[in-house]
């Protein structure tokens, strides 16, 4: 199930030291079973299961006001360790138009922590540059 993933990672022209790649919410859940996969600290306390998220990241994602959502991976993305598996993620970024006291609202019940404005780690390489008028927010559990 990880196979068009890892193929698309492999297609980007990633550095050490840039921002963390960002990818679609079906490349990052679509088959995927492994809970600590993303926000495992909050995995048994509180988050949703994996499913839950997908389900829920990809209303948001249908919401007119949002132009897209993407998985943040985790700065351990490419160690060996994750080259048969789903690469750690622990963030969800949110393009939208909407304020951020909405974008928290869509996040009720989730156990982030809440949204805060633009790339934590700069903007990665492979994210598109945000329609005008659209913020991007991310979402984090920590």
């Amino acid at each position: 199930m990880t196979q068009g993933l890892h193929t698309y990672l492999r297609s980007l022209d990633w550095q050490e030291g840039q921002a963390p790649p960002v990818v679609g919410l079906d490349l990052f859940f679509e088959g995927n079973e492994e809970e600590e996969s993303i926000a495992p600290n909050q995995w048994g306390d509180g988050r949703p299961a994996i499913a839950s998220l997908h389900a829920r990241f990809k209303a948001i994602a249908a919401r007119p006001e949002v132009s897209d959502v993407y998985v943040g991976l985790h700065w351990a993305w490419n160690d060996l360790e994750y080259a048969d598996t789903f690469p750690p993620a622990d963030t969800v970024f949110i393009v939208t138009s909407a304020t951020r006291p909405q974008v928290e609202g869509w996040l009720a019940g989730l156990q982030a922590d809440g949204a805060r404005e633009g790339w934590p780690h700069g903007k990665p390489d492979n994210a598109p540059a945000p329609a005008m008028g659209h913020h991007v927010y991310w979402v984090c559990w920590d």
